[in-house]
């Protein structure tokens, strides 16, 4: 069990959800990912790997072959945080595909499969991975990557206004509104600061 709160699924896209799997809640910053353990965990909780596979991978890694992935996503994620500051607010120009070397490398060594199983009381067609090694567990995190980058609008795409906060989101609202990462977080301090701000004034 992991010693951090519950990690932050805010962005209404996964991949950016990734994004923020380090980020400053409250006061001190958090980093989910911050080793092996904190991967798993992450990834438990953003339901992006079945769970008894997490389980299966973490009870067969080596020492410290948990961390060097944890590792691994850490820099995945700030390479695509640097991708995503580029183009956040303009469309992407399909000319780009060259930037994204590095996240097709990744996707290339996917062991995906389709295969047809029960569902209920019929037959259903599913896809399903081979999970051999602990490094698998970034294919699922690279394709949350890859699904924002064609199924996004980065026009759409913000940073939270709040003071200091570094959450990103993909603006789903009517009229593109949203303008924090979470109301009850951002929204709520803006709020207080904008009333002491008024009283101070009156």
């Amino acid at each position: 069990m992991s010693d951090h709160p519950t990690a932050m699924f805010i962005a209404d896209a996964s991949g950016l959800d990734f994004l923020n799997s380090v980020a400053t809640p409250i006061d001190e910053p958090i980093d989910w990912i911050r080793d092996g353990r904190g991967l798993v965990d992450w990834l438990r909780q953003a339901g992006l790997v079945p769970e008894h596979e997490l389980h299966s991978i973490a009870s067969r890694a080596m020492p410290g072959e948990l961390d060097r992935v944890a590792d691994q996503a850490r820099d995945l994620r700030e390479w695509f945080r640097g991708f995503v500051n580029r183009h956040l607010g303009r469309p992407l120009d399909p000319d780009i595909l060259q930037d994204l070397a590095p996240l097709n490398r990744l996707l290339e060594r996917d062991e995906a499969y389709g295969r047809i199983a029960r569902q209920g009381g019929a037959l259903v067609f599913e896809e399903a991975r081979r999970w051999r090694s602990p490094e698998s567990l970034l294919i699922p995190i690279g394709a949350a990557m890859a699904r924002v980058i064609v199924e996004e609008d980065f026009t759409h795409l913000k940073t939270c206004e709040g003071h200091g906060c570094t959450l990103v989101f993909a603006d789903h609202t009517r009229g593109r509104r949203r303008r924090w990462c979470s109301m009850s977080v951002c929204g709520n301090r803006a709020k207080v600061s904008a009333h002491r701000s008024r009283q101070k004034a009156g």
